[in-house]
């Protein structure tokens, strides 16, 4: 038998230790992040200061509402990395999430540097 994928939540794209979940939405009263240079900084490497940026400013919104970040495309986009493969997004609206990990000897919960 073949499994179906659910349409009520699609898969994420994944960019390194950047998750995109699409059909997000956007929170009232969220607050639009400004681009730098003319990019939208999704994340930033702590360790190699490479960053996941998309350029299409002019099609594109950042926000954040209290600690969580979403994109909005009005066109398809691309999001790029020194390190990693660049990734084709379709229009539409994602939340953006980071890879966390455990300590397994501190059972701490940390975001994945990188």
């Amino acid at each position: 038998m073949k499994k179906k994928q659910s349409t009520l939540n699609p898969a994420p794209f994944q960019q390194g230790d950047v998750l995109l979940f699409p059909g997000a939405v956007v929170p009232a009263g969220a607050e639009r992040i400004k681009a730098r240079q003319g990019k939208f900084v999704l994340a930033e490497g702590e360790t190699t200061g490479h960053a996941h940026r998309v350029e299409a400013v002019d099609t594109a919104d950042y926000w954040k509402a209290g600690d969580q970040t979403f994109l909005t495309l009005a066109e398809p986009a691309t999001i790029e990395h020194e390190e990693h493969g660049h990734i084709e997004l379709p229009a539409g609206n994602y939340e953006i999430r980071i890879v966390k990990e455990v300590d397994p000897f501190t059972d701490e919960i940390k975001a994945v540097q990188d």
